[in-house]
């Protein structure tokens, strides 16, 4: 196995094109695993933490670029960033412990490409886009259009996610992002709700985007939920309505964690959970 510490962003494109099952290396922290698991790891490994801006949060026509190396713990001790997504940060904050933290990635997670990706559902209910490079060239991709399967990306072999972009926020708008596990820390999602929400100066809801993780092959939108909460106060009704469709959009796999009755269910309870806490952060009242 070769090791090479990428010196920009077309040189680590260079590198995964010249050689096949090439691996990015950023925090390491699932890919290193996976690689003591294996009998044979990646005939190569392209290092990008040292590639300028991979490390970096800019602010960015009112909302952030958060590069592909950034860790969560940088995430989490960012408060500017915290205070206008503090739901993709809670998110990324759920993903290992401290120590993990401190290396563990956003882009790592979402290239991991697990249904159960703590960070995927928030980034799909933020609007967030990902900056991909390769060989022919730089193109923005919502990260909703990326999924592919468990382990799958729509990415070339040759292709590098360098960074995402989260939006500006509007006022009266904010996010959540709760999950379901069966212990009460380091531990996999059973359900993951992510919701974003905006209110007019009523406090009724003008926009939303409802994300759902760990019941379907990938992280999904929820149509369904978001036209539920468009139009309301987040009453009774529109909360109960929230939850049966976000039931409805689930497509679980029995599994040790939990069966696919337990995870439908649940997934109505977290989504509704996430919806009153991003109402309220966004200054409505219950």
């Amino acid at each position: 196995m070769r090791y090479v510490v990428a010196k920009d962003s077309r040189d680590a494109v260079a590198l995964l094109g010249e050689t096949a099952g090439a691996r990015v290396l950023a925090g390491g922290t699932d890919l290193l695993v996976q690689m003591k698991l294996s009998e044979t790891g990646p005939a190569l490994l392209v290092d990008i933490k040292r590639i300028p801006g991979m490390g970096d949060i800019i602010e960015e026509e009112g909302g952030f670029r958060i590069g592909a190396a950034v860790s969560g713990a940088e995430m989490g001790a960012h408060a500017a960033l915290k205070a206008q997504w503090p739901g993709v940060v809670e998110a990324v904050e759920l993903i290992g412990s401290a120590q993990v933290q401190g290396r563990a990635t956003m882009v790592g997670n979402l290239c991991n490409a697990s249904p159960a990706a703590d960070s995927v559902p928030a980034m799909l209910a933020a609007a967030a886009l990902a900056r991909i490079e390769g060989p022919e060239g730089v193109r923005d991709v919502p990260v909703v259009e990326l999924l592919a399967g468990p382990g799958k990306l729509h990415l070339a072999d040759a292709e590098l996610i360098t960074s995402i972009f989260l939006p500006a926020r509007v006022p009266q708008s904010a996010d959540a992002y709760l999950r379901f596990i069966p212990r009460t820390e380091m531990d996999i999602a059973v359900v993951g709700a992510a919701v974003s929400l905006e209110l007019d100066e009523n406090g009724v809801i003008k926009a939303a985007r409802v994300a759902l993780g760990a019941v379907a092959p990938t992280a999904r939108l929820v149509p369904e939920a978001e036209n539920a909460l468009v139009g309301t106060k987040l009453d009774a009704s529109a909360l109960a309505a929230c939850a049966a469709a976000s039931s409805a959009a689930c497509a679980p796999i029995d599994d040790k964690r939990g069966t696919v009755e337990y995870r439908t269910k649940v997934a109505g309870v977290m989504a509704t959970r996430a919806a009153k806490i991003a109402y309220i952060r966004a200054g409505g009242t219950l």
